[in-house]
């Protein structure tokens, strides 16, 4: 099933990324909500595929605006991560929220993250 791939793909490729590009990606608090949101139990399936598309769109190595582009590589993830917030915004809770911001914190820290 595609959703279970994206899913082993999100859990093993998004947080590497996001550490490796931390320093140009503005709405990295915002991805990692949306990853913790995304694995969460009590989030709703429909809203865990909407999410983890958005996710996987965000690791995957071609897409729409090169992320190397300068000033420009993130825009179309950002735009992808808005589009799916818009449909899943109720599921993200101020918890998603506080753990991407001691994740970011560790991140940023050198430290790792885990799911």
């Amino acid at each position: 099933m595609v959703l279970t791939r994206d899913e082993a793909m999100v859990k093993e490729k998004f947080l590497p990324k996001l550490a490796r590009v931390l320093a140009r990606v503005p709405f990295a608090e915002d991805l990692l909500a949306a990853y913790f949101c995304a694995f969460d139990r009590a989030t709703p399936a429909r809203a865990k595929g909407i999410l983890i598309g958005a996710l996987a769109y965000f690791i995957l190595p071609v897409d729409l605006m090169p992320d190397m582009a300068l000033g420009l590589g993130f825009t179309d993830d950002l735009a992808v991560l808005i589009a799916a917030f818009k449909v899943v915004s109720i599921h993200l809770t101020e918890a998603h929220r506080q753990r991407a911001r001691e994740a970011l914190d560790r991140l940023r820290a050198g430290e790792r993250v885990s799911a």
